[in-house]
């Protein structure tokens, strides 16, 4: 087994515990995200618990056997579609948390992180490598 297939398993665990905690602070905590939503899209409330809704789903998805491979196509799709609010926190120079503000970089240094959390997903699209433990 090769280092990867190695490392598929937990880095599953960890992209899927890393969407539920996510989309677990939209409803715990929405207002950073609520501010980062660019006025066009219409309700920003809503649209953050939707995105939510759809984070947790992915996350849990992504250990389910049966539903690993839509869950990890279904969270490609999020991360496009959540990509616009990543662009006007970073054009409009939004701040997660105003009381702590980040110097400007870091909103313009994560936008290239999408990237890599679609082709994280895009891994689990794949099907399990042959002998593979990470079916259950």
């Amino acid at each position: 087994m090769t280092t990867m297939q190695k490392l598929r398993a937990p880095l599953r665990v960890t992209l899927a515990a890393a969407m539920v905690g996510v989309g677990v602070l939209h409803f715990v905590n929405p207002e950073p995200f609520i501010r980062i939503v660019p006025p066009a899209l219409g309700d920003a409330r809503l649209l953050v618990y939707v995105s939510g809704v759809f984070e947790v789903l992915g996350g849990v998805g992504l250990m389910v056997p049966r539903t690993r491979r839509a869950a990890a196509w279904g969270l490609i799709l999020l991360y496009l579609a959540v990509f616009p609010a990543n662009i006007y926190m970073a054009m409009e120079g939004i701040q997660l948390d105003p009381a702590n503000p980040m110097p400007s970089w870091v909103a313009w240094a994560r936008l290239p992180f999408q990237a890599v959390f679609i082709a994280w997903a895009y891994w689990f699209t794949r099907p399990e490598p042959a002998g593979s433990t990470e079916a259950g």
